[in-house]
């Protein structure tokens, strides 16, 4: 029965990704935002819901593995799983800002998080405190003004092309609502169902919570934001697909640990060196590829398959 209700919440999951975009790009052309922002602002945080609710959940039971481990696999798997498969089918194109802005502060993001999980800066037991969480929710903060900041200083200084945008804007503004909101609603519970019932399965083969964490929560949780991605490279916005990944990893890690250390202390043993250093690896090959602002099939297929070289390591150190 799990198999089942596993399948038709992926289905639900793949038709609200598209309302959800759908009513984005409506959103974005009305008031002349850039595809990556609305993709990093609006979808990348909405998609994100799920690891919010997952990660708030473990702080809330105690249990640290889950909540870092969630966002640590969920970042993993967003640049590496989501941009590889999106890239190899559309070509991911971006603005060069991106590669000087946004794609660099989610760099320092992951490293910031490293740190902090591993206390370089104390040296004490392995922990994400609540004076660290309240680091991480102003740099998430600093982030979202900087981004709609820099967004509309850009779009005044190329009206034209922000003019010839307007052509994917379609119907009247409270039904680019309905739908976003409708989306990211169907969105949340299908995950939510997919989730439970991928647990319930992965805990009858006895593996722990911080490889259930790393692999099937982090994976199940991001499916919101790989059915956007392509979503939005089908309508032919591989710059909102990036946006949606460059911005889910930043609130994952400044916004939801940030909440989630205010709960209690985010003491984590589970999750290791090689996890946090494959997180920032990811994005570093993201800024590499970018370099050209295009993001090749070859290069998606490089990123899916360190993605898969990944998932290997873990389920062989899990039967070790």
């Amino acid at each position: 029965m799990e198999y089942i209700v596993l399948i038709l919440s992926l289905a639900g999951i793949v038709f609200a990704a598209d309302f959800l975009v759908a009513g984005s790009v409506s959103i974005a052309r009305k008031y002349k935002v850039s595809d990556f922002v609305i993709g990093a602002a609006i979808i990348g945080v909405g998609t994100s819901t799920p690891e919010m609710t997952v990660s708030f959940m473990g702080a809330l039971n105690g249990n640290a593995d889950v909540a870092i481990g969630n966002v640590v696999g969920s970042n993993i798997f967003n640049v590496l799983g989501i941009l590889g498969i999106t890239a190899m089918f559309f070509p991911v194109t971006f603005d060069r800002q991106n590669l000087k802005f946004e794609i660099p502060f989610c760099i320092g993001i992951s490293v910031l998080l490293m740190l902090f999980s591993l206390n370089f800066f104390n040296g004490t037991e392995q922990c994400v405190g609540r004076f660290d969480g309240i680091v991480l929710l102003a740099v998430f903060a600093v982030f979202m003004w900087l981004s709609f900041a820099r967004d509309k200083k850009m779009s005044l200084a190329a009206p034209a092309a922000q003019e010839d945008q307007k052509t994917d804007e379609t119907g009247p503004m409270w039904i680019a609502v309905l739908k976003v909101l409708g989306g990211l609603a169907v969105l949340v519970y299908s995950c939510d169902i997919f989730v439970d019932n991928a647990v319930v399965i992965a805990k009858s083969f006895g593996v722990n919570d911080a490889f259930i964490s790393l692999t099937l929560i982090a994976c199940g949780t991001s499916l919101p934001e790989l059915a956007a991605s392509i979503a939005a490279a089908l309508k032919k916005n591989t710059s909102m697909a990036l946006g949606n990944v460059v911005g889910s990893n930043i609130f994952n890690i400044a916004l939801i640990l940030g909440l989630c250390s205010q709960v209690r202390p985010l003491t984590s043993t589970g999750i290791t060196m090689v996890d946090y250093l494959v997180m920032i690896a990811a994005v570093v090959m993201l800024y590499a590829f970018g370099k050209d602002c295009k993001i090749q099939r070859w290069e998606g297929a490089i990123l899916l398959l360190c993605f898969v070289a990944y998932t290997y390591y873990l389920i062989t150190d899990q039967i070790a």
